[in-house]
């Protein structure tokens, strides 16, 4: 590599002892010089980066990382310098065959497609502004929304994600239940926080809702806002109406990327055919920039029986349809 191609940059700590952050016997050093390549040079309290581009950006990004940790806890472990590493490194670097179809490497490991569908969904949520995830629970549609949404984030491709479902009862009555406003919905957003909880941790989760990188919000408080570098996710979209899924759709500002997904067999609004789901399938199918995604039972990933429960439901849906019309027919008949 000629000299002319190295890169140079410095990071100044700031009331940060180095030998917490570099590990005794600069143990957390080494590891990331293994892992990462470049060469991490400290004088004082100066970190002094050197190596290529990519490295240089990869070590950056790292340090920022566990300066963040280090603050806020007092201390690094070798598993936190570890997961950190592992981190930058999926996401600074060409993968390697097992790691292709990594989407994000949350704090229990990485997440991955397991499945054809699941990787397409992928695929195609990287290569279009709007992606429909439509299929029956259990495929893994919401919860690989919110990872490829971190994801997102954390390549700095959008500066904050905007989580939302719509507040309709499934046979209860929101008015009725007990607490204000925020305390009504929550049972309705808790799936999105679930997963945000357990991909990025309690502390990390409250630091990034309090300071509004992550806002997880019934579809109602989407209206007249423009959501410029962000990423939206819709979920339970079965359960729009047809001008709420079109008010939801035209919040998409610059550079702003949108994931909805639904099941349109678990329709709750009073008048099935009005859900916005069913409808923008006609009217969006064909628009440039926009891709849909079926899920099958075939796809499910939960317990096995999740696949044999929903086929039960839709051979039920199946025979009470052809009752229903062999019962109008008799009566036109009459």
């Amino acid at each position: 590599m000629a000299q002319h191609d190295l890169l140079e940059r410095r990071i100044v700590l700031e009331d940060v002892d180095p030998l917490a952050l570099l590990g005794a016997n600069d143990h957390h050093l080494r590891l990331i010089e293994q892992r990462l390549g470049g060469s991490v040079v400290v004088r004082g309290n100066t970190v002094i980066l050197r190596g290529e581009p990519d490295e240089v950006s990869a070590l950056e990004a790292l340090f920022q990382e566990l300066l963040y940790l280090l603050r806020r806890n007092g201390r690094l472990s070798v598993e936190d310098v570890a997961t950190v590493v592992d981190v930058i490194a999926v996401e600074n670097f060409p993968p390697t065959r097992s790691d292709e179809e990594i989407i994000f490497l949350g704090r229990q490991g990485p997440i991955r497609a397991r499945t054809p569908k699941q990787l397409e969904y992928w695929q195609k949520v990287q290569t279009h502004d709007v992606v429909f995830a439509i299929g029956p629970a259990g495929t893994g549609k919401t919860y690989l929304a919110v990872a490829m949404a971190l994801a997102a984030l954390r390549r700095n491709e959008v500066s904050r994600l905007i989580l939302s479902r719509p507040a309709v009862e499934a046979g209860e009555s929101l008015g009725f239940l007990p607490g204000d406003l925020q305390e009504k919905v929550d049972p309705y957003l808790r799936p999105l926080t679930d997963a945000l909880l357990e991909m990025l941790g309690p502390d990390k989760l409250r630091s990034m809702l309090e300071r509004r990188i992550i806002e997880v919000i019934p579809l109602a408080y989407m209206r007249g806002r423009t959501l410029n570098n962000a990423f939206l996710i819709l979920d339970e979209a079965q359960n729009t109406t047809i001008g709420q899924m079109k008010m939801f759709l035209t919040r998409l500002g610059r550079h702003s990327k949108a994931v909805v997904t639904g099941d349109v067999t678990q329709i709750d609004l009073g008048n099935p055919a009005l859900s916005g789901l069913l409808d923008v399938q006609t009217v969006l199918q064909g628009v440039p920039g926009i891709a849909f995604v079926y899920f099958e039972r075939c796809d499910i990933v939960r317990h096995p029986l999740v696949a044999s429960i929903v086929e039960a439901y839709e051979r039920s849906r199946q025979l009470r349809r052809a009752r229903d019309a062999e019962g109008s027919a008799s009566t036109n008949g009459q």
